[in-house]
């Protein structure tokens, strides 16, 4: 009882915006686009040593998790884990319901963690928008039948209407759809933060192994792109579950370093280290034209802080800072610091 009196005093005495995102509707910037608003992410959340529970992720408020994924071959499996291309390593467990979101084995597939991610929302439906971030640490392997389609069938058979899709981003509110997700983003398509309470949006990016293997010439950011595009002019959007990402940081538009000018257009969010997008980038171009700009290890922009043990002041600093350089997303591994990880702010 006195933890619980303790909890219930510093929540009185917290400013609106450091309360967690499903208390507080004041704190969410509910009102705003969603391309509109700073929001507060988890690095590697689906390590054990960050969480013992997924569901212990969500709790915290945040606006971003992150799940690393292999493609097993063999098996057929998405596994999850940071460096085991072939079992897991994570918080994932078999919940049946939000009692169970707390209990049993973990080190689950991919679809457990997915499985999590739809209980715990349903239980809190008021909660988010959620980003869940997912690197493929090897990417694709399409050719053995675990590329894009089968992810999306994945996420679509268990995360359901939970996901914000590209097509709902490229549906116009009078009828009819964008061209594309470029258009659909510079024309501010959308929808507020209380619009997209309860659901997710899954973004992919090239994982780290596959972004150093040089027989690796298709990365998981061109072959999703090709995919969506081609999705798109079949008149299946909808199919698709996930949003490309453009990953690094660099001066520019990035998306210019693909030679195919035709995939260009569906890459609206984009992915890089923090104290290079601060160090001389023009990161109001992202604002501009409300692409999502997601901000990495915001810990090291100088002066750094502690990546995983700031004090609060320390980190709510830092989220100030990088919401007015621009960020949609301010990551880090603050894993200990809800009230930091349910801020939301203004974006620019």
């Amino acid at each position: 009882m006195k933890l619980r009196r303790t909890f219930a005093v510093g929540l009185l005495a917290a400013a609106a915006t450091l309360l967690p995102a499903h208390q507080s509707g004041a704190a969410t910037g509910g009102g705003l686009p969603f391309g509109s608003a700073t929001a507060v992410g988890i690095h590697n959340t689906y390590d054990p040593a960050a969480f013992p529970f997924l569901a212990q992720s969500l709790d915290t408020g945040t606006g971003m998790i992150e799940l690393d994924a292999w493609t097993d071959t063999v098996t057929k499996e998405w596994k999850v884990s940071h460096s085991n291309p072939l079992g897991n390593a994570n918080n994932c467990t078999a919940a049946t319901g939000p009692a169970t979101l707390y209990s049993g084995g973990t080190n689950k597939n991919l679809e457990y963690c997915l499985d999590d991610l739809r209980i715990w929302l349903a239980a809190h439906p008021s909660s988010g928008p959620l980003v869940v971030k997912l690197e493929l640490k090897g990417g694709f392997a399409a050719n053995r039948g675990m590329g894009p389609a089968q992810l999306d069938a994945l996420i679509a058979a268990h995360l359901g209407s939970a996901v914000f899709r590209p097509a709902d981003l490229l549906a116009k509110p009078g009828g009819g759809s964008y061209p594309n997700l470029d258009e659909a983003a510079k024309a501010g398509n959308w929808p507020t933060r209380d619009a997209l309470a309860g659901r997710v949006l899954v973004d992919v990016i090239p994982g780290t192994v596959e972004e150093g293997n040089p027989f690796d010439t298709l990365h998981t950011d061109v072959e999703y792109s090709r995919y969506l595009r081609d999705l798109a002019a079949a008149g299946r959007a909808g199919q698709a579950q996930v949003f490309p990402v453009v990953h690094g940081a660099v001066s520019g538009d990035p998306r210019n370093a693909y030679g195919e000018a035709s995939i260009r257009p569906w890459f609206v969010v984009f992915d890089g280290d923090a104290s290079a997008y601060v160090g001389g980038i023009d990161t109001g171009w992202y604002d501009a034209r409300h692409y999502l700009l997601v901000m990495t290890d915001a810990h090291n922009v100088a002066p750094a802080i502690s990546s995983t043990d700031p004090t609060a002041d320390q980190a709510r600093a830092r989220v100030t800072q990088l919401a007015a350089a621009h960020a949609s997303i301010v990551s880090s591994d603050w894993r200990k610091l809800p009230q930091v990880q349910s801020m939301v702010l203004p974006r620019g």
